[in-house]
């Protein structure tokens, strides 16, 4: 191990300043391992693939030892928590079979401070992996890219023989123009000053910092005038505005339209820009925003992601263009596990739960099978490390029918 050590050193070291790690593999034991990390400044990505080379096993748990401190954030198709420096990935419901000689994947995002080294310790249900030769290849795996839809690592999770109409679906009942009979429905122009009333309420449901909201009259949608967050980086500079309005009888289906205008690009880190109290969730927030640069949705109770946060989940999502004002639409429907979300009217992919698991997209999102009860609505801005950003709403609605752009 010490030769195979200083052999991922020399790659690294290679790889200095790309923001990417090699693809490493410990082979021997009880399995082999493959592991591919993409890095930023301060966080990681890592997608591996476990290959058993024992008897088939109807469950597994890979574990490992971080050396340098490194804490893991989130992960997709595999349930992952550490103690210390130690971690525990083990397999879900849909991927837990793995015969002689098959494999299986999953990934995770973390952070790191210092050095991010990958671990050499890995354990396959308590037997070790070690004992064999390790690899290291120099060339650098490509940057996942909203834009771009790199190869997955093969995968033995299930996928429907068909693909499933979306649901709740896009209607021919769309209202035309404007807000109709929603609860919601509001271009700010009740707004007399730069400090909200009436409607609207400034709020930070976590805790509260440098972040600021106004009311503009320079950067509008329609109207005169437009609500303007001043997002900052950094844990606790969360700033909202709250509607005042009663939206905890709108349903069946939750059905929701803003239009928003950002001016600096999703960053790599999670953020939050519209987020609810879910009421069958211990009023935990349901929160709609970007991580890894493309729109998702994130669940404050498990921080499950839709998509999952893989390179191929990310795909499936959209990145939101700057200086431009966007159309943002979404559907949740409270009486079963199924949401949908527009950007100038059209569907992403990667944002589309319709109850049944989909590798990549929602099959991290359906551990949980009771279905979100939206009873707020919060429009801002919040940053759980890096990220800042100014932006304005306008033209928001939120209503028990589908709203149009």
């Amino acid at each position: 191990m010490a030769v195979l050590a200083v052999v991922v050193a020399v790659v690294l070291g290679l790889l200095a300043g790309t923001g990417q790690r090699p693809a490493w593999s410990a082979a021997g034991g009880a399995c082999q391992v493959a592991w591919t990390t993409n890095e930023w400044s301060g966080g990681f990505t890592a997608q591996v693939t476990v290959t058993n080379t024992g008897p088939a096993v109807s469950s597994w748990t890979l574990s490992w030892t971080f050396g340098a401190g490194q804490r893991v954030t989130s992960a997709w198709n595999a349930q992952v928590s550490q103690s210390g420096t130690a971690v525990t990935a083990s397999s879900l419901a849909y991927n837990g079979s793995v015969g002689s000689g098959g494999s299986a994947a999953f990934g995770f995002q973390g952070t790191w401070t210092g050095s991010n080294p990958v671990p050499v310790d890995f354990a396959l249900n308590g037997a070790s992996c070690q004992g064999g030769s390790g690899s290291s290849s120099p060339t650098p795996t490509p940057t996942p890219s909203p834009s771009s839809s790199p190869t997955p690592s093969p995968s033995p999770t299930p996928s429907p023989s068909s693909s499933p109409t979306p649901s709740p679906t896009p209607s021919s009942t769309v209202v035309p123009t404007g807000c109709g009979a929603a609860v919601v429905c509001s271009g700010f122009e009740d707004q007399s000053g730069s400090t909200l009333t009436g409607d609207w309420a400034v709020a930070a449901p976590d805790c509260s910092g440098a972040g600021k909201v106004a009311v503009d009259t320079s950067v509008v949608h329609g109207g005169g005038r437009s609500l303007r967050i001043d997002g900052q980086a950094g844990y606790c500079n969360h700033v909202f505005a709250a509607t005042t309005k009663n939206v905890t009888a709108v349903g069946p289906v939750v059905y929701a339209r803003y239009w928003v205008r950002h001016s600096t690009a999703l960053p790599a880190d999670h953020i939050a820009m519209v987020t609810m109290a879910d009421a069958n969730d211990g009023n935990k927030h349901l929160r709609l925003g970007g991580q890894n640069g493309a729109l998702q949705w994130n669940r404050e109770s498990d921080d499950a992601t839709l998509p999952a946060q893989s390179p191929v989940g990310v795909a499936q999502s959209v990145p939101l263009p700057v200086n431009q004002w966007v159309c943002v639409r979404f559907a949740v429907d409270t009486t079963r596990q199924s949401m949908d979300t527009w950007v100038d009217d059209r569907l992403v992919p990667g944002l589309h739960d319709d109850g049944v698991p989909t590798a990549d997209v929602d099959q991290q999102w359906l551990v949980r099978t009771t279905a979100p009860r939206p009873v707020t609505l919060y429009l801002g801005w919040e940053a759980y490390g890096n990220g800042a950003d100014t932006l304005w709403y306008d033209d928001v609605a939120l209503g028990s029918a589908p709203i149009a752009c």
